[in-house]
């Protein structure tokens, strides 16, 4: 069958049209040969983010943006792009706007949520973020960094003027004569350390041979230590102690009136019988001194002895 020259041309510009409509496709990062599933995400801000963004999951990409288009009058962008692979996630998955690299360019990547949501189908819009690049995170830190740091020089300044303004002549030149005798003061403590440091290093300096009389002293304690320990010095604390509750327990009998000690503390019976004794021991001798007849008999041929006979006066 011959085709005639018309209809030649006519596939021929046919297949022309085909050609350029994948190579079109192709340059926007569109695969015609590939299914996929179209999503929308609405942002603020899409600096940086253009036609044929690659669109990842988990860095692995799936898809690209396809166009961004400015809504009215609310001004945010709706971000149109495909997912050319048939990996499920929840409609609650986020479409993030991220920083890709240093240079400012942007990616676009879908966090997605396993839950029991309904999956994620062709048209649906997702949750929009914006993830914070890097100047973002230099910006935010640095910007209470700046206003300290001028803050801290406005402060520094007052404090110079200020300084100024109380420092007069007078008072700087005493502020430099007190530098200067401090120096005088340092170098003079340097130089009694040295001198120390010469006296305690010489053997025969006072402060060694007190070291030595007290290392020798030190030896002594510890001697009198070990004689202390060797000694029977636990059976002497409890001979002491022995001693100590028998005198206590002599003490509460004496106090109770216990005993020949305790009666003699307590009664006075013993006192009177002493005070009788002593009362008739006095008229006994005043007896004999007045009447020594009674007790001193002396005769050569003997004599018989009278009886006693109480004066009237007694």
């Amino acid at each position: 069958m011959k085709f005639s020259n018309e209809i030649k041309t006519a596939l021929l510009f046919i297949f022309g049209i085909a050609l350029f409509l994948i190579g079109f496709s192709y340059l926007k990062s569109n695969d015609v040969f590939v299914s996929d599933r179209t999503f929308y995400g609405v942002y603020d801000n899409t600096e940086g983010l253009v036609n044929g963004t690659p669109v990842t999951i988990n860095g692995f990409q799936v898809g690209a943006v396809e166009s961004s288009k400015l809504m009215q009058p609310s001004a945010k962008i709706l971000v149109t792009f495909r997912v050319e692979n048939d990996f499920p996630f929840s409609k609650n998955s986020i479409a993030r706007i991220y920083e890709s690299g240093l240079i400012g360019g942007k990616g676009l990547a879908i966090v997605p949520t396993f839950d029991n949501a309904p999956l994620a189908k062709d048209g649906d819009t997702l949750n929009a973020a914006i993830a914070p690049g890097l100047t973002d995170l230099v910006n935010e830190k640095l910007t209470p960094l700046q206003e300290k740091i001028e803050s801290m020089i406005v402060h520094a300044d007052s404090v110079l003027i200020a300084f100024n303004n109380v420092l007069d002549n007078d008072r700087q030149e005493a502020l430099r004569h007190s530098i200067n005798e401090f120096s005088q003061t340092t170098a003079a403590l340097t130089d009694l350390t040295n001198a120390l440091n010469a006296t305690f290093a010489s053997s025969d300096a006072p402060f060694q041979q007190s070291l030595h009389s007290l290392e020798k002293a030190t030896a002594n304690v510890a001697s009198i230590t070990d004689t202390l320990q060797q000694a029977q010095l636990g059976s002497t604390l409890r001979s002491l102690a022995q001693t100590t509750s028998d005198l206590a327990a002599i003490t509460k009998q004496i106090n109770a009136g216990e005993g020949s000690l305790g009666q003699l503390v307590h009664s006075d019976s013993l006192i009177n019988a002493l005070n009788q004794t002593n009362n008739q021991a006095q008229l006994l001798l005043q007896d004999m001194r007045l009447n020594p007849k009674r007790y001193v008999h002396f005769s050569l041929f003997g004599k018989k002895n009278k009886g006693y006979k109480t004066p009237e006066n007694e």
